[in-house]
Order: structure tokens, then sequence, then C-alpha cells
């Protein structure tokens, strides 16, 4: 089992940043992909970015390439999603989650632990 907890969303300005914060729990984290995800109002659920055990990157919408950086640390069992230049299309609730990416790492069923949401609102 995993569980993940999640912090640093709130409210910024536009042009702001955000750093946010996944800590896990669980003897295995470093073994799994880390995937954050990000769910506007009224929108399906979208990757942002996914992180395998070695650091590497893959992100998946192109409108947080350049903007948004996913890195995690496997001695604190955290993974994070920095935020810059944020826009107000960016608001949403954002999840991690972690799996085993075997669907891919941009397909939720890759991912069978979830956090539970934080959310980030940025104001014009």
């Amino acid at each position: 089992q995993v569980q993940l907890v999640e912090s640093g969303g709130g409210l910024v300005q536009a042009g702001g940043s955000l750093r946010l914060s996944c800590a896990a729990s669980g003897r295995t984290f470093s073994t799994y992909v880390m995937g954050w995800f990000r769910q506007a109002p009224g929108k399906e659920r979208e990757i942002v970015g996914a992180i395998i055990r070695s650091g590497g990157i893959t992100n998946y919408a192109d409108s947080v390439k350049g903007r948004l950086t996913i890195s995690r640390d496997n001695a604190k069992n955290t993974v994070y999603l920095q935020m810059n230049s944020l826009k107000p299309e960016d608001t949403a609730v954002y999840y991690c989650a972690a799996g085993s990416g075997d669907y891919g790492l941009g397909d939720p069923r890759s991912y069978a632990y979830w956090g539970q949401g934080t959310q980030v609102t940025v104001s014009s």
C-alpha cells in the first residue's frame, strides 16, 4: 500500500509560482513511476507529467512545457511539481499518483495510488 499526501496548493496571481509536494508512504516508493495530473472544472483529468525512478522526466501537456517541472527525492519519499509563470488556465485540482507505468506514463491506468488532490487557483 502507498498513501500520498499533497501540499503546496493555493491561490496565486498570474505569473507567479508554486511548488507542490507529494509525500509518499511505503518502503517501495523508489520503485514507482510518479505522475502529476490535473483536473479543471468541467474538464477531464489530464496528465501533466511523469517521472521515473531514475529521475527521467516526461511531459505530456503542451501547455505546461517550460513552465512546470517534475522532480523526485527518493530519500525523502517525495515528488515535486514546480510551477512557474502560472496562467489562469492552470487552475485545477492537482493530483499526484504512483504506479507501475505499465500502460504508459500518461495513462491513468498505470497508477494504482492517488493523492487526495490539492487546489491550485491562478487569478488574473
